[in-house]
């Protein structure tokens, strides 16, 4: 009996960490857009000091608790390459292209269209196989299209809701987070995701500073300290930490389903704070591109079976 409760009470653990990091990422969403409104905070500053930021924690992190896996990534050259190639093509743009959404429309938006990445890596895997995509594949892509539509046009399809810009850094952000989810899956098995992380992190943010130059430094002000001070340690460092932690307790598909938590947070401190508007269109095309990721969770899920 006390096997069971023990069980059950993992199992209760790994889920509170897995809604816990993606809603620590929704109130980071937030935390941007106001640092973006209210200070004038550029966003390629923000992304550039996110990431050294938080990279050096995760790799403080990392080296307290696995220093040999730290140093061992360094000592392989082909390891190295892919790193490199990964924190400049997947880390860094996934990075600035979601906080450039951010800003040209609001954190809400922003963070659904980053979750179009899985459609668009079906048609990736199709592509790249030559072959059809499966029938839950098809029925997603059709979700994800309507479920787009209906976001960025207030359910009105002959014109945006929002702007062009916002929804092509939107598309971006999708498309970038496809190639961050897809290209660095042996890097993961072989280093793990806190090294991973850590490292691209602070590369892709060190390669990002000489792009800096004319970009005005914000003046902060305790409030907006504390803005980014969330962003930093807990919208990122222990969002982190927390998924990739409930993922010793629950299964990945698991883990992904939950990852709801942060467009739903989003979305909710969007229209609270900022008077978002987000009717009935808004929230059934929410709804509809957050079944997509479901939708392949659980075929995922269904195939390992």
């Amino acid at each position: 009996m006390s096997k069971i409760v023990d069980s059950r009470n993992l199992r209760l653990r790994g889920i509170g960490l897995a809604i816990a990091g993606p809603l620590l990422w929704g109130f980071s969403g937030i935390a941007a857009q106001a640092l973006f409104t209210s200070y004038q905070v550029a966003p390629q500053w923000l992304v550039c000091v996110r990431m050294i930021g938080a990279g050096i924690l995760l790799l403080l992190f990392g080296f307290v608790t696995r220093p040999k896996v730290m140093r061992t990534l360094w000592q392989q050259p082909r390891a190295i390459g892919a790193l490199v190639i990964f924190s400049f093509s997947g880390m860094l743009p996934a990075q600035l292209t979601y906080f450039m959404a951010i800003k040209y429309s609001n954190a809400a938006t922003a963070t659904i269209l980053q979750f179009l990445s899985p459609v668009l890596i079906i048609i990736y895997l199709a592509l790249r196989h030559w072959r059809m995509p499966r029938k839950v594949d098809i029925f997603s892509l059709v979700l994800a299209l309507v479920g787009t539509s209906l976001l960025v046009t207030h359910g009105q399809l002959d014109r945006l809701s929002i702007s062009h810009v916002g929804f092509f850094w939107g598309l971006l952000t999708a498309l970038s987070t496809a190639v961050y989810t897809i290209f660095p899956r042996q890097l993961l098995r072989e280093f793990g995701a806190i090294a991973v992380v850590g490292w691209a992190m602070l590369l892709g943010g060190c390669g990002l500073l000489p792009f800096l130059h004319g970009t005005p430094t914000p003046v902060l002000n305790f409030q907006s300290i504390l803005l980014l001070v969330f962003v930093l340690v807990f919208g990122t460092l222990f969002a982190y930490l927390f998924v990739l932690q409930s993922l010793r307790f629950i299964a990945p598909t698991m883990t992904s389903l939950l990852g709801a938590f942060e467009p739903l947070t989003a979305t909710i401190l969007a229209v609270l704070i900022f008077q978002i508007r987000f009717g009935w269109p808004e929230l059934l095309g929410t709804l509809l591109i957050l079944g997509t990721t479901g939708l392949q969770a659980l075929a995922t899920s269904k195939s390992s079976m």
